[in-house]
């Protein structure tokens, strides 16, 4: 009698190999995806400025995020570069430093690839200007030429 599988015969089932590569590729796909894209750290209590007519940003290039909150209730402005508070602005001119040196590497590795570091300030809608000028000068005398402001299209 002709038929399909699930006959009594004794042995080792077959191994598959075609469905084990697939789902392996698509493993290898998202690990490349996760390491590959840059995550920012981004401040969730902080309310962005609203820039109606705002451009989209160049993903093109490495990036370094420094988020500026505001407490109102001390008047006091705190700086946040890769998940460490600074009281002030010059202490993290260093690790701003370091944080464009790998960028500069990494980008110079990737053809294609803007060159040119970028650090991208995101400020509290109520800090004052001060603070923000202060983040901007950080990055100044860390050599960063290229500074973007963060923004939202509306509320």
């Amino acid at each position: 009698m002709a038929g399909g599988g699930g006959g009594l015969e004794k042995g080792e089932p077959d191994f598959q190999i075609a469905p084990m590569v697939d789902v392996l590729l698509v493993i290898l796909i998202f690990f490349m995806v996760i390491t590959s894209a840059q995550v920012l750290n981004i401040d969730k209590t902080i309310k962005l400025p609203i820039a109606p007519e705002a451009a989209k940003k160049d993903d093109s290039r490495a990036e370094a995020v420094v988020n500026v909150r505001w407490d109102a209730a001390s008047s006091t402005a705190t700086f946040n570069f890769q998940d460490h508070l600074y009281a002030k602005s010059s202490e993290f001119i260093e690790p701003l430093k370091a944080a464009k040196a790998l960028g500069e590497q990494t980008a110079a590795a990737k053809p294609g690839q803007n060159p040119e570091f970028r650090l991208v300030i995101r400020a509290d809608r109520d800090v004052p200007a001060l603070f923000v000028s202060q983040a901007m000068n950080a990055g100044a005398e860390a050599g960063i030429s290229d500074i973007s402001f963060s923004s939202v299209n509306r509320d």
